[in-house]
């Protein structure tokens, strides 16, 4: 089981993939599942957009789009493709006064948590996902010092 990084038109490279991976595994754990394979695809806003049409009806610019294979009920297995639009993640750095690294973790763990079956689509469910993007980005703080 991998986790493995790619780019689709952009050049974006995430640094510190080894520990970015052994962070994610953890976070997995934490979620009370294990790591499988995920591919995480970094791409244009154009790209992004458009597959945010063709595949999920909306007309509309995201930070993130997660295809989910997991098998969370029988082996407890995270799996998926997360597709990162590296420049609204920069606007959206920018808009909440932290910096493009910063915020791409942010975006990077939203994904996995949307595989761990963490929702956001209410108030209630936001505020859980963001209280939880919170606590294992400061697990990754934490490593880093």
């Amino acid at each position: 089981m991998a986790i493995r990084y790619y780019n689709d038109s952009c050049t974006y490279r995430l640094p510190a993939k080894r520990a970015t991976t052994a962070w994610l595994r953890r976070v997995a754990e934490a979620e009370g599942y294990t790591a499988g394979d995920m591919n995480y695809i970094f791409c244009s806003a154009e790209r992004l957009l458009e597959m945010n049409r063709q595949f999920l009806g909306h007309d509309y610019f995201t930070d993130v789009i997660t295809f989910d294979y997991s098998d969370r009920k029988t082996t407890r297995t995270v799996s998926g493709d997360i597709f990162i639009d590296v420049e609204t993640v920069a606007d959206n750095a920018a808009q909440y006064g932290a910096t493009r690294l910063q915020e791409m973790r942010r975006v990077v763990v939203h994904g996995l948590l949307h595989l761990c079956g963490q929702k956001d689509k209410t108030p209630r469910a936001n505020a859980q996902m963001h209280r939880k993007e919170d606590k294992y980005l400061a697990w990754w703080d934490e490593n880093r010092e």
